[in-house]
């Protein structure tokens, strides 16, 4: 599967989890995850290619214990466990 097709996945992913999503210019900063307001956020860079940005959401999910409770589809069980493993 393609990057950007992973990456829109993976943040139908973070959404389902309750994060809300902003596409902000960093300047290479990367991906930041956070909660304000009670709510949680991820921050995504766009100074960054779109594979950067896949692997800085998936990390950010794995700090979620609630991502692990999902019923994934393989390709995001394999992505998820795959940044969990490394």
């Amino acid at each position: 599967m393609h990057t950007v097709e992973l990456l829109e996945q993976v943040l139908k992913v973070a959404e389902g989890l309750g994060y809300g999503i902003r596409h902000e210019w960093l300047g290479g900063q990367g991906c930041n995850a956070c909660e304000f307001g009670g709510r949680k956020w991820l921050f995504i860079d766009l100074a960054v290619s779109a594979a950067e940005q896949l692997d800085q959401v998936a990390e950010a999910l794995q700090q979620d214990p609630a991502v692990h409770l999902l019923n994934l589809n393989e390709s995001m069980q394999r992505l998820l466990e795959t940044r969990r493993a490394a």
